[in-house]
């Protein structure tokens, strides 16, 4: 904790002090009265004009639901509103989903009737306020839509169900959840590598935190702090928290309307992700799109591949032939040589693409080359002979 918190070697740790008191605190929260007990809440409203990097929060209120359901793979999402959807994020004395595992710290945002992103966040002074804690999120998450994570599915909801659970309490029914982690992947990993939430901010939205901590180090500080009293250590922790449910508010809005906003390489990931989602028209003006900003080589690839979809060969042909003229790929030559064989009924320009080589395995590329060779033989046997 000394290397944490920037200590020298030479210097003791902070005397063990009583609970912590919230009216005395250097640390931005304030005591709530609830039927379970207090709890110790810091509240903030973002101004109308708040980014994050060049993305508002705001923008997240007014999303299209159905575009969130197409990118989420989850249709349950389209019928929900945005505006009123709860955003959640935790801080934990450790991972995996150990029952001695607890959520300290619980970031929560929402919009309020003004369209203005409201952060809530609630901190444990000590274990035995846990239930009171549980009480009060489990009214935030009752009233929502849906809920917003990211990574949520697999950690921070599976967690919070589990202290509901060894704390007796009735766990708050399952809302619709939509994980960005799922869709940033889908969208920025081919670019972007590593979907963490820093590098999505960073790569993505263009905003870079200054002064943020690694989360390894949160539940070293937590737990520093209840056994000192040493409230220094747990302010990093309190600005990461609000950072990441923020960044979550900017990322729905991005998601929902992405085709203006979206680095051109993330256009033909959308374009992909479309065609999965069963969205072939959207899908087809994502693509277009990735191919007027620069990503023409993905942009026509994912172009051909909905117009093979779709049963138009033509221009499926078309522009897997201009792609094939910018880039040396033998999976663009196997596309060619089958649309080749069996559309334009072309064996010679099948076999050449199959000699230059395709993406096949050998036996089953020589099986094609002789089913064409077989062909050109026929037609030339067919040909009639000048008199």
């Amino acid at each position: 904790m000394r290397a944490l918190l920037g200590r020298s070697e030479g210097e003791a740790e902070t005397t063990p002090v009583e609970r912590f008191d919230a009216t005395r605190s250097n640390l931005p929260f304030r005591e709530y009265a609830t039927a379970l007990g207090t709890v110790c809440r810091r509240f903030q409203r973002l101004g109308a004009s708040h980014h994050v990097g060049r993305i508002p929060v705001d923008a997240a209120a007014s999303a299209e639901p159905e575009m969130l359901g197409l990118l989420s793979l989850d249709p349950a999402l389209a019928r929900c509103s945005p505006a009123g959807a709860l955003f959640f994020d935790t801080e934990t004395t450790g991972l995996g989903g150990a029952s001695g595992v607890l959520a300290f710290l619980v970031g929560l945002a929402w919009f309020d009737e003004e369209g203005r992103l409201c952060v809530e966040q609630v901190l444990l002074r000590s274990p035995a306020e846990e239930s009171a804690m549980l009480g009060h999120l489990a009214e935030r998450l009752d009233a929502a839509s849906f809920w917003v994570t990211f990574n949520g599915k697999a950690f921070d909801w599976p967690l919070l169900r589990t202290r509901y659970v060894m704390n007796r309490m009735p766990a708050p029914a399952q809302r619709p959840h939509l994980d960005l982690l799922h869709v940033s992947r889908r969208l920025h990993r081919a670019r972007v590598g590593r979907c963490r939430l820093v590098d999505v901010e960073g790569e993505v939205l263009g905003f870079e935190r200054c002064g943020d901590i690694a989360g390894a180090e949160v539940a070293a500080r937590y737990a520093h702090f209840l056994r000192t009293g040493d409230e220094s250590s747990l302010t990093a922790v309190v600005d990461h928290n609000a950072w990441d449910v923020v960044s979550m508010a900017a990322l729905v809005g991005l998601y929902g309307e992405p085709l203006g906003v979206l680095h051109p390489e993330d256009l033909v990931e959308l374009a992909r992700a479309l065609k999965r989602a069963g969205a072939a028209e959207r899908a087809l003006a994502a693509a277009d799109r990735a191919i007027s900003s620069g990503a023409r080589a993905g942009g026509l690839r994912m172009r051909a591949l909905l117009a093979k979809a779709r049963g138009d060969r033509l221009k499926a042909l078309e522009d897997f032939e201009a792609l094939s003229a910018e880039l040396d790929d033998p999976h663009t030559r196997l596309e060619l040589a089958k649309l080749y064989e069996h559309h334009a009924r072309r064996p010679l320009e099948a076999l050449e693409m199959v000699r230059r080589g395709t993406s096949e395995t050998a036996e089953r590329s020589r099986l094609r080359e002789l089913r064409l060779e077989r062909k050109l033989a026929r037609q030339a046997r067919a040909k009639p002979k000048r008199p």
